[in-house]
């Protein structure tokens, strides 16, 4: 086991080679779950195959409102009056996976793109570690059809919400 590799995109010429090496390095370390946070590229089918219904992500957004890049603005834009986020299994959409987890917030009446990220984003170092939990204690079935139905997380959006400031809810 080793605490860090780094494989750099740059290096490969093209994605499905780059997945190829990523899957590559995570079954010679025997991975069992790849948890996406943060990264900002979509997979191939050649990881998500490799690795089917073993890989999650968390998305700032309600899935499936808002699926792909700048899900804040949108929310802001559309202007709903609650946003959130979404762990999520990775398929060959884009952010169109099953979902395994959610934790709203409100949406401020001042809030900009800046101020709802910061907040959904305390949201999702909340909800994050609570499903990847629920996988590592096998209280989520990731070959379910629909494995959100099978945990019992539905008490952490409220337990989130009460940790993330809601004053001035629009």
């Amino acid at each position: 086991w080793r605490p860090a590799v780094v494989l750099d995109h740059k290096g490969f010429g093209d994605r499905e080679s780059f997945d190829a090496a990523v899957v590559r390095q995570l079954r010679d370390d025997q991975v069992d779950l790849v948890v996406l946070a943060g990264f900002m590229r979509i997979v191939t089918s050649t990881l998500i195959q490799a690795f089917r219904n073993r890989i999650i992500n968390i998305h700032p957004s309600l899935l499936p409102a808002f699926p792909g890049i700048d899900a804040q603005r949108r929310a802001l834009d559309a202007g709903v009056r609650i946003a959130g986020c979404t762990v999520h299994i990775v398929d060959e959409g884009v952010d169109s996976g099953a979902i395994l987890g959610q934790a709203a917030v409100p949406v401020l009446r001042s809030d900009d793109v800046a101020s709802l990220s910061a907040r959904i984003l305390e949201a999702e170092h909340l909800l994050l570690p609570a499903v990847v939990r629920a996988i590592a204690e096998q209280k989520l079935d990731l070959d379910a059809a629909r494995p959100a139905l099978n945990h019992d997380l539905d008490a952490a959006p409220e337990a989130m919400l009460s940790s993330v400031r809601t004053e001035g809810a629009a």
